[in-house]
């Protein structure tokens, strides 16, 4: 991704929101780890790392496009109230979602080879996160049909 050619303003639009999906979902993470169960904090922290890379990924890539990344807001809304393990798990569920919505949007308003190559890959990782916090939540099916489709 940190490669990526000159892309048109449309192509950059999805890239910031794909930002500003895994600054929330960076946000959802370290809220969510207070309540998660032990068993369960291990693979949370790996998918947090994986956010924080993929965050670091853009804001070069958008550096060296010359634009301005957007930045974290101090704060997130939650769809629910988040006050034990299994909410904890949904937050994180309700992030990998909207990550994987965000990413898709990139794949799908890109014409540059390598930026869509970047997405494509964190889609696709982004898809196995999402799996297994589906599984956690008892949301099946584990893997959607159309992974980051509304």
């Amino acid at each position: 991704m940190s490669g990526a050619s000159r892309i048109d303003a449309t192509a950059e639009a999805s890239l910031q929101d794909a930002l500003a999906a895994e600054h929330a979902a960076l946000w959802c993470y370290s809220y969510a780890v207070a309540f998660l169960p032990a068993a369960q904090l291990g693979q949370a922290r790996q998918d947090e790392d994986a956010h924080r890379t993929l965050r670091g990924q853009i804001e070069q890539t958008l550096t060296q496009l010359g634009a301005r990344a957007v930045s974290a807001q101090p704060a997130y809304a939650t769809p629910q109230p988040v006050t034990d393990g299994p909410s904890a798990a949904g937050l994180i569920l309700v992030a990998e979602t909207d990550a994987l919505a965000a990413w898709r949007s990139v794949v799908e308003r890109t014409a540059d080879r390598e930026l869509r190559r970047a997405a494509l890959t964190a889609l696709t990782d982004g898809t196995l996160r999402t799996a297994r916090w589906r599984v956690v939540v008892g949301t099946p099916p584990a893997i959607p049909v159309f992974p980051g489709r509304p």
